[in-house]
């Protein structure tokens, strides 16, 4: 049936020589192109040279595996971080919020092409009998059936449009950016999370050894107070000692069950339902070799730094869509149709109707709104510069700071694992005293709560150690890449 409506052709025809003409004009834009921020022109993260640590070696130049928990030697580890990936509500939100921007993005780049409209309109009309009918029979009451198909296309001629779908773009890879980053500080605080509930579970452990040690200790002079070598007041020394260490449970347990509750929330699951997996403390192991990236790649491994520079790159597009708001805008609009009394008639020879278009815009004067406006966008990039400089300075802020740590805390715990050894041989010496009579049973008991009083610093050294590596590796981006 359409092919009857040949005879307006040259609507369509005007029309799309009017498109081919317009988009030829399009080869510019207005406003400045984005440039990529150069790299900070620094060799090293810290001040002085690189120290050595004894438990470690930096591996100068390489990057963080994407999959680093593994380094630390826990299959229920990385079972409970594949578990958080996913399940964790928030991740899951910043998926869908990516998914939105792409979709909002997909939507902006329709602007760009003609927009085409099919209008069908019967109606049903009465007109007045002073009034003469527009229909030929003479008819006062008539039914009129139109159909219509609109054409309109505003060419991007000084590039307005593709600099508006140029900052959504940039706004879609702040999404990306901020959905990686959420993914790097799922895994890093999930990672943090277990290991430090690995270490409650050993310090409880050592602590459970402390009191039952006071109560050895307990026992042992309550008998040498019935022997007649000691009195009351040492008696009631050691009962406070064991109260002391008593009252150090329960903030332990505490701890534990709380972080337990943490575990479960980071992996998806209610605290009721828990977490499967529970890690060994003594069965983790320290990573040997540390990646550590090149400074002048730091800012393409930090999602932050990409999110601050894709807000840059956005801030960048907006002065030109400004820029084009002041310039001439050109509308064009086509319009190809037919009416009829009646359905059957409605494509019939001589019904068909068209119309061509252009609508010429140039801005005069607005009270110095589109200026302002303008000036706003520059004045918006500027913050976004300055934003973009503070992300980098606190990136490169925090691996410093992670490798001042890592340098201290490693000879922390030389000094405590020395400490834990030394008590160790002090109570194998005891032992053998009180074996050959040489001491009281008393002594051993001191030297074994000096010995698991060592034990216990030197676990919670070791978890600092391993919370110092799991920052070095949050620090330099997690192992995450763009193409991931």
């Amino acid at each position: 049936m359409m092919k009857k409506l040949v005879p307006t052709a040259p609507a369509v025809a005007a029309a799309l020589l009017a498109a081919s003409l317009a988009a030829s004009l399009t080869g510019c834009a207005a406003g400045p192109d984005f440039v990529r921020p150069a790299a900070p022109a620094v060799d090293r993260y810290t001040a002085e040279a690189l120290p050595e640590v004894a438990d470690q070696r930096y591996t100068l130049g390489q990057d963080v595996p994407s999959q680093w928990w593994t380094l630390f030697g826990s299959d229920e580890l990385n079972a409970l971080v594949e578990a958080a990936l996913a399940a964790n509500p928030d991740l899951q939100a910043a998926e869908a919020g990516l998914r939105a921007a792409r979709e909002t993005a997909a939507a902006q780049r329709g602007t760009l092409w003609p927009s085409v409209d099919l209008h069908f309109q019967p109606t049903r009309q009465k007109i007045a009998n002073p009034l003469a009918s527009p229909a030929a029979s003479g008819v006062s009451l008539y039914s009129l059936h139109t159909a219509q198909l609109n054409i309109g296309y505003t060419p991007d001629v000084f590039g307005g449009s593709r600099r508006a779908m140029e900052a959504v773009d940039a706004q879609t890879d702040v999404t990306r950016f901020q959905r990686d980053a959420a993914r790097l500080s799922l895994t890093s605080n999930l990672v943090l999370a277990a290991i430090t509930e690995a270490s409650l579970h050993a310090q409880l452990d050592a602590t459970t050894a402390l009191v039952e040690n006071a109560r050895q200790q307990l026992d042992a002079v309550r008998k040498q107070q019935g022997a007649g070598q000691l009195g009351a007041a040492d008696v009631a020394a050691q009962e406070a000692l064991l109260a002391q260490m008593e009252a150090t449970l329960p903030p332990v347990e505490k701890q534990l069950a709380q972080q337990r509750d943490l575990l479960s929330v980071l992996a998806g699951r209610l605290p009721g339902a828990g977490v499967t997996q529970r890690l060994a403390f003594a069965a983790l192991r320290l990573p040997e070799q540390l990646p550590l990236s090149l400074p002048a790649r730091l800012i393409e491994q930090r999602p932050d730094i990409r999110a601050a520079e894709a807000e840059l790159h956005a801030a960048s597009a907006q002065i030109g869509a400004a820029k084009a708001a002041r310039l001439p805008d050109i509308s064009l609009s086509a319009t190809l149709g037919s009416a009829a009394l009646s359905t059957g008639t409605l494509f019939k020879a001589g019904n068909g109707f068209w119309s061509i278009g252009a609508d010429l815009v140039q801005p005069l004067f607005h009270g110095g709104a589109l200026k302002h406006q303008q000036l706003a966008a520059e004045a918006s990039y500027d913050q976004a510069a300055a934003q973009y400089r503070s992300v980098v300075l606190t990136a490169f802020q925090d691996v410093a700071d992670t490798l001042h740590a890592i340098e201290a805390d490693s000879r922390s715990l030389r000094a405590l694992a020395s400490a834990e050894q030394a008590a160790g041989r002090s109570l194998a010496i005891a032992r053998r005293q009180w074996q050959a009579g040489a001491v009281g049973h008393p002594v051993v008991l001191q030297a074994e709560q000096a010995y698991q009083q060592a034990l216990l610093a030197r676990i919670q050294a070791q978890a600092v150690r391993y919370a110092d590596t799991v920052a070095l590796f949050q620090a330099l981006g997690g192992g995450w890449r763009e193409d991931a």
